[in-house]
């Protein structure tokens, strides 16, 4: 059997043709047609956060900063960690959210309110410290019980923290709205 070539090859160069001008065109190449990414900003290092812990005027509750003394913004986790002595687990971030990235111009701070113990707990223990770093790969410092107005020992029971905040009122304010 034969087949007729002479109708074959024009119908394929036809459907051929079709194609190339149904397709979309390539994307162009040239910057103003692509969207720039931001570049990303370094992690902050842990040498160069200055965090800080006091107890505060409510009770169960300790306010915490960290200070970039770096030179340039840098990030760390949005949400900070706190650990009780030598109890499992960091307290719990207010809202409940997963980690993120919090900017920290330098020479700028960030602030957050911890509360140690649930006003409705019926259960509760006793640590003689409070370690708070600004990213969970950081050592952080850690902060015996006495500096913190605790001299017979932090109480704790389901803790919570709020994410960081350019004030210490925005993380006072954040605390009371998450936790009555």
């Amino acid at each position: 059997m034969r087949i007729r070539t002479e109708v074959l090859l024009p119908a394929a160069f036809a459907l051929a043709f079709a194609l190339a001008f149904a397709l979309p065109a390539p994307a162009s190449a040239t910057p103003a047609a692509t969207p720039t990414a931001a570049p990303s900003l370094p992690r902050c290092g842990d040498a160069s956060l200055t965090v800080a812990a006091a107890a505060s005027d409510r009770p169960a509750t300790v306010r915490i900063s960290i200070t970039n003394q770096g030179r340039q913004m840098c990030v760390v986790d949005r949400v900070p960690t706190v650990v009780f002595g030598d109890l499992d687990g960091p307290a719990l971030p207010v809202p409940e959210g997963e980690s993120g990235p919090y900017r920290l111009p330098a020479g700028g701070s960030a602030y957050a309110a911890v509360r140690t113990l649930d006003p409705a707990a019926t259960e509760l223990r006793v640590v003689d410290r409070l370690t708070v770093a600004g990213d969970p790969s950081h050592r952080g410092r850690t902060f015996d019980a006495a500096t913190l107005g605790a001299p017979d020992g932090i109480r704790v029971w389901e803790p919570v923290t709020t994410w960081w905040h350019p004030s210490g009122a925005a993380a006072d304010a954040a605390l009371e709205l998450h936790t009555g």
